[in-house]
């Protein structure tokens, strides 16, 4: 008997283990505004749970999120062959959210700042010239949507 209540308890852990890591589903759309912060911040690991939760909206449809894009507007998706097209998907992402929660204007800067250092860690890929290349190319995104996004 204490052998069976232990291998049930280790099995009930293990699936409440599971169900927290795997359910955002389940979390409460209340959450939404830390979601959204959490996902907007300018952190590679930011990036990463942006990046993993699009690959499965199904999962966070709950919390209504507008996941639609036009990647880099009217500027080149990949300029000079630079993939910058996830980035602006991102920035796009929290410009979409945050105006529909009625806290763009507190949040754009940051959402901005998200985009530049998307594109820098895009350009810490290549080396030499082909870098300082990328690098300006990010800073002239960065500049125009810090002006006229």
């Amino acid at each position: 008997m204490r052998r069976l209540t232990t291998i049930l308890a280790t099995t009930a852990m293990a699936v409440a283990a599971g169900v927290g890591a795997t359910a955002p589903a389940q979390a409460a759309p209340a959450d939404k505004p830390q979601v959204l912060s959490g996902w907007t911040q300018t952190s590679a690991n930011s990036y990463n749970a942006w990046y993993s939760a699009r690959q499965d909206q199904g999962a966070w449809s709950a919390y209504g999120f507008d996941w639609s894009t036009d990647y880099c507007s009217s500027s080149p998706d990949n300029p000079f062959g630079f993939p910058f097209q996830v980035s602006c998907a991102r920035h796009d992402f929290g410009y979409r959210n945050y105006k529909a929660a009625g806290t763009f204007p507190a949040n754009k800067a940051r959402v901005d700042s998200a985009l530049y250092e998307d594109l820098k860690r895009v350009c810490s890929q290549y080396g030499g010239a082909t870098r300082t290349t990328c690098n300006g190319t990010a800073w002239t995104y960065y500049q125009a949507v810090k002006l006229l996004g």
